[in-house]
């Protein structure tokens, strides 16, 4: 399941990540950031060779090396010592010391993780701030950070801006896109085009209906995420985006809310009937098979699914493919959205400028290629150059077009009998889907929920 891989959020971070954004609330700056014009922790300048920092990353499949072959490589660019600290539980190393007041000077954690550490930083407002990583010369290089990263990463958006403060805490990392995946050599085999609008979507699914096969599923509704996230921002653009996930009064009520409503509904119509069945934890791989068999065209997920179903049976001349969302209108914008893991430092940090320098050359090409070669891709541009096989399909996504979507649901407290993200907003589908549910009911439960939601603002 998406929740088992490296470069993605899990079904349950997902959750975490919706139950996340905003949660500080107002506008105030972490403790410990300035009240500088940039709004940024003042840099001290001066030579920082022989400065040592602590770093502490999460161990993933791409291993404890590269982190190494990284941190000697911005030693010997910068003269900055770096001590690393690496384990797969990094919270349990690193919790006992900074509980004590003893911070890492920079750390590689994500948010949706069980144990919710950097969750818990960005509600007690102890990231440091780091929108001036953006402007600084990339070490050994002669470009800036913000060059350097995917346009659209580091956005006012809720993964890398947890405050909607307009400044930037959490430095875009390792990154999975998502979006529709397919049989390309089924659609080659049928002299197919992948649509590119809606309109061309469902003339496809009576073309595909008449073969007996299914335009769409999906594994579970907690896959709706990504995909309702991306289709808000094709029906509204950044604006909508940010007051539907923040349960502005009336946003449900507006045209572009409707467009999306109206879209998940005839996409229901389309569905494998057997998908709501198979949708759940023990399943949901049965309902991915359906399009490795040919029994269904799309199903939104990540770049993990080709790991995932790697051992899984498959029709003759079976090859994966991957699609951002079809265009509203012709020409339209069309959007992926994208999970990625983040980097930040503590606002206790003891060496915050020495961090900076650090987190600017995590995006220079002699790390970008480090990680790149352990199968860890970065969203800077040209990256696609440095991946192989499926990876250069899938993260190529957003130089043939696509948008980047990010940012999810804003957090509220918990109320009692209000449910989750998930279970107002996606859960419903298997019920569009079987047709025990109407999307006026659908939508009037959402209204209800965003109510409360709004209300109950964290």
């Amino acid at each position: 399941m998406k929740g088992k891989k490296v470069l993605s959020l899990a079904l349950a971070a997902t959750m975490s990540l919706s139950l996340l954004s905003a949660c500080g609330g107002g506008n105030d700056a972490p403790a410990g950031a300035s009240n500088s014009p940039t709004g940024s922790t003042p840099s001290t300048g001066g030579d920082l060779s022989g400065t040592t920092i602590q770093v502490a990353a999460i161990e993933t499949s791409y291993g404890t090396e590269v982190w190494q072959q990284v941190a000697d490589a911005f030693t010997a660019q910068t003269g900055i010592n770096v001590e690393l600290v690496t384990d797969k539980k990094l919270e349990d190393v690193i919790g006992p010391a900074m509980q004590g007041g003893e911070y890492p000077d920079v750390i590689h954690l994500a948010v949706g993780r069980e144990a919710g550490l950097t969750e818990q930083f960005i509600k007690d407002k102890n990231i440091a701030e780091i929108t001036d990583v953006l402007s600084m010369t990339v070490p050994g290089e002669d470009v800036t950070v913000g060059d350097k990263i995917i346009p659209g990463f580091v956005n006012d958006n809720s993964t890398t801006n947890p405050y909607a403060d307009g400044k930037t805490y959490l430095a875009p990392m390792f990154y999975s896109p998502c979006g529709l995946f397919y049989n390309k050599g089924l659609f080659e085999e049928k002299g197919w085009e992948v649509p590119t609008t809606w309109d061309e979507m469902w003339e496809l699914g009576d073309k595909a209906a008449a073969e007996g096969i299914s335009l769409f599923t999906y594994p579970t509704t907690g896959y709706f995420d990504a995909f309702f996230y991306a289709l808000m921002y094709e029906a509204g653009g950044e604006d909508f985006f940010f007051d539907a996930t923040h349960y502005a009064e009336g946003i449900w009520d507006s045209a572009e809310a409707q467009t999306c409503f109206d879209i998940v509904e005839k996409l229901a119509s389309y569905t494998n009937p057997i998908t709501p069945a198979q949708a759940n934890d023990q399943d949901f791989t049965q309902n991915q098979q359906l399009v490795l068999d040919n029994k269904a065209l799309f199903m939104p997920n990540g770049t993990w699914i080709v790991v995932e179903m790697a051992e899984a049976p498959r029709a003759d001349g079976f090859e994966w493919g991957m699609t951002a969302l079809p265009a509203i209108t012709e020409g339209g914008d069309r959007y992926s959205y994208t999970f990625f893991e983040q980097m930040w430092i503590p606002a206790g940090a003891t060496n915050v400028d020495a961090a900076k320098q650090f987190i600017a050359f995590m995006y220079s090409d002699t790390a970008v290629d480090l990680f790149a070669s352990a199968g860890a891709a970065q969203p800077v541009t040209g990256i696609v150059d440095k991946l192989s096989g499926d990876n250069q399909i899938f993260y190529g996504i957003y130089d043939d077009g696509a948008m980047a979507a990010l940012g999810a649901f804003a957090s509220y407290k918990s109320v009692a009998g209000l449910g989750t993200v998930r279970e107002v907003f996606f859960d419903p589908v298997n019920s569009l889907v079987s047709g025990s549910m109407t999307k006026d009911e659908w939508v009037s439960s959402i209204k209800a929920a965003s109510d409360q939601m709004r209300a109950n603002l964290s």
